[in-house]
């Protein structure tokens, strides 16, 4: 395994991130070219984005423990095919109907990516330093994908159509899946998972119900059959994915790490800030093309703040937490996603452009701050064997934020989404209410699962969950 063999597996893997990240972005961009070329709903809008997310969500952790049983090497090439294909059907698809079914097909290959890439990069690159460097390398990549999508989206949508967005996943899936073959070995797991199928059932079906009910209730209304059942049918699935996953002694989802308090922040700091980052995106497209008439590059490039701000304050919030643990990135994270979202109450059809480039600028900035302290929260206290299986819930609960952030816009601004260019911006205030809680909220608990209280709730659930009372090795939180 020479350095340079590591260096390209490490790019095979990095492909795999970049195509997924970006198209989040991308197809935020081409969200107002979809709705005019296949006179799409503004509820069929938000299907377009959340049904790619949601299916990430549901199937991340079947699909790293599916590469631990059955192969990394043949899953992540499985899964590239299958994002390709359901790239291709994209670009193709002549209905907004079509559209989402082949958005569906990419997020089932978009799941069997990320997580068994990561544990590709953890087989390969063993030494402490060299590992390190490499997920430093993974977590710029994430940067240069917010960088790349709304700016390549802009330009593709101007020169040929939306259609073009999706085919430039097409020669990267072929790239890696090629590096893949030649370089990267095959490998499995010593210790096998088992599999929990009806615990990710559960799962899944209460997460559809929720965005289900979210996105279709102010469409159908919200007493109306279809809205009711689906809201029952997720309390129902939740309330039954609690006590059967209580009761299972390998269990898809351990409750007993929502004892440790910076994990249980975690999870709603990532819910928190995914939600707002998903309405954000979804809604200032719409704004941006609908109300202000800006083209698609135009709106591409008011974007570029905000990947600017990941690029420059991502490693600085990696770098804060290393020296000083998670509240101070936490606190600016929450204070500035508030922030933004006050400006953004005050946004209206001639809010000039240099102060949308400050709103991206300050959310960019807060967003961007936000993702190194809930990876270290959710590890804190955790066994050294256990705190993959957390950083993978914290990974979920960014996919299902931005699922409930995209269905909430037509839930709280749906008569923003009805009305579309005429006064969008006045009737979309409410969500940005919505959001500024969201960041007082992640400001809250950044404070309060860095208390001392919050450490010692850690330090108590190593033993716990490995069953004995002795001190254990626990991942580090510094």
């Amino acid at each position: 395994m020479t350095p340079r063999r590591k260096a390209i597996i490490l790019v095979s893997c990095c492909l795999s991130l970049l195509i997924v990240s970006m198209d989040a972005t991308i197809v935020n961009v081409a969200l107002p070219s979809i709705r005019t070329d296949l006179s799409a709903t503004p509820a069929q809008l938000q299907w377009v984005v959340d049904i790619y997310t949601l299916v990430l969500a549901s199937l991340l952790m079947l699909a790293g423990a599916a590469g631990d049983r059955l192969g990394r090497r043949r899953v992540f090439q499985t899964g590239l095919a299958i994002f390709a294909i359901g790239s291709l059907a994209c670009s193709l698809a002549p209905s907004i109907e079509t559209l989402i079914a082949a958005r569906l097909l990419q997020g089932i290959g978009g799941s069997m990516l990320n997580p068994v890439a990561l544990s590709i990069i953890s087989q390969i690159f063993t030494g402490k330093v060299e590992r390190a460097r490499a997920l430093g390398i993974w977590g710029a990549v994430v940067g240069i994908s917010m960088s790349l999508g709304p700016i390549v989206g802009g330009l593709l949508i101007e020169t040929i159509s939306w259609r073009s967005v999706f085919w430039i996943n097409l020669p990267i899936c072929a790239a890696a899946i090629v590096l893949t073959a030649v370089f990267v070995p095959e490998s499995k797991s010593a210790t096998m998972r088992t599999v929990d199928p009806i615990g990710q059932l559960l799962a899944v079906l209460f997460l559809f119900g929720v965005v289900y009910a979210l996105i279709e209730g102010p469409v159908l209304g919200w007493g109306n059959v279809r809205v009711v059942v689906s809201a029952a049918v997720a309390l129902v699935a939740f309330v039954a994915f609690l006590r059967y996953e209580a009761r299972r002694a390998d269990p898809f989802l351990d409750l007993r790490f929502f004892y440790s308090i910076p994990f249980t922040s975690a999870v709603i700091n990532a819910i928190c800030a995914f939600a707002a980052w998903g309405a954000f995106l979804f809604m200032m497209s719409l704004y941006l093309q609908g109300e202000r008439g800006f083209s698609a590059m135009h709106t591409g490039l008011i974007y570029l703040p905000i990947a600017v701000g990941a690029l420059m304050f991502s490693p600085l919030s990696g770098r804060l937490v290393g020296r000083y643990g998670a509240r101070p990135s936490l606190v600016l994270a929450g204070t500035l996603i508030a922030a933004a979202s006050t400006m953004l109450t005050f946004l209206t059809a001639t809010t000039p452009v240099w102060e949308l480039l400050i709103v991206f600028a300050v959310f960019g900035i807060g967003f961007s701050m936000v993702n190194a302290p809930i990876t270290n929260s959710a590890v804190s206290g955790m066994p050294l064997d256990r705190a993959g299986a957390a950083s993978a819930v914290t990974s979920t609960s960014r996919q299902v934020g931005v699922s409930i952030g995209v269905a909430l816009c037509g839930s709280i601004a749906g008569s923003a989404m009805a009305t579309g260019g005429t006064e969008f911006a006045k009737a979309a205030h409410p969500l940005w209410f919505f959001c500024i809680a969201l960041g007082l909220v992640i400001l809250a608990t950044g404070l309060y699962s860095t208390s001392e209280r919050a450490q010692r709730s850690a330090d108590r659930l190593a033993p716990l969950v490995l069953g004995t009372d002795r001190p254990t090795e626990a991942a580090d939180v510094r």
